[in-house]
């Protein structure tokens, strides 16, 4: 799939996502990790796992590869998730789905626990000023994520 095509659908899976519709929280960057969970507790690794393969949600892999089903959709756009625990610490790989922008401004990833300037941007009432996935959710990821160690 091209990188237009790709961002195109992106476009059109996240404005149908039905995992938005929470307030954002605070949370803390320090260096390149949010050390703190977004919501009480660690995510379960089982429900990550589900959100990282639905492809109408997530959409991880519509870029990302990784051990994860269906092999054959996954995409090509950004790096192999496979081992990413043993690569990243549990905080580094929460900022990296909260809000991948502050670490690579030009990167295709949406800040998923982020909401962005919508200014100028066509988005639903209903939507606006609300983030993509929910704490629980990416709490959820991150606990799935933090387990792929090779």
């Amino acid at each position: 799939m091209s990188r237009v095509a790709c961002l195109a659908l992106m476009g059109l899976q996240l404005a149908a996502s039905p995992g938005a519709g929470e307030e954002i929280g605070s949370y803390v960057v320090t260096g390149d990790a949010i050390m703190e969970p977004l919501v009480g507790g660690k995510g379960d690794p089982a429900r990550g796992a589900t959100l990282i393969s639905d492809r109408q949600r997530s959409l991880c892999t519509l870029c990302h590869s990784g051990p994860f089903p269906d092999a054959h959709l996954h995409g090509t756009l950004a790096p192999d998730l496979t081992g990413v625990g043993a690569r990243l610490s549990e905080g580094q790989i929460r900022l990296r789905v909260v809000h991948m922008k502050r670490l690579v401004p030009n990167t295709i990833m949406p800040s998923y626990y982020r909401v962005e300037d919508e200014q100028g941007r066509r988005v639903a009432t209903v939507w606006r000023s609300k983030p993509i996935l929910s704490g629980a959710d990416i709490e959820d990821i991150v606990a799935y994520l933090t387990t792929l160690k090779g």
